[in-house]
């Protein structure tokens, strides 16, 4: 995948599953930063459709619904969910301070 390249595999989605890679897209275009995408995708197991930035930060939906901001910590596996970009970098922060 090319930096900044949004790739679904739309075969393996459903409606609710397609709404949910509209919120996430339309949240990464609404952020006020150029932040470098790492990868995109879609977990079968959880049903988050999801874009994870280069700075940690995942935008996530599942089932149509809104998105939330996801970080974790990968030193102890928490994942914090959030329901802003701006919380989820202040919460980046703490983790790395």
């Amino acid at each position: 995948m090319n930096a900044n390249e949004i790739n679904f595999d739309l075969n393996k989605m459903g409606s609710s599953d397609i709404q949910s890679m509209h919120e996430v897209i339309n949240a990464y275009r609404d952020l006020d930063t150029n932040e470098d995408i790492m990868c995109t995708g879609f977990n079968t197991n959880s049903g988050y459709v999801y874009i994870a930035l280069e700075n940690g930060v995942s935008i996530a939906s599942c089932f149509g619904q809104s998105v939330d901001y996801i970080v974790t910590d990968y030193e102890t596996g928490e994942e914090f969910f959030l329901d802003t970009y701006e919380e989820a970098t202040e919460q980046l922060e703490t983790l790395h301070a």
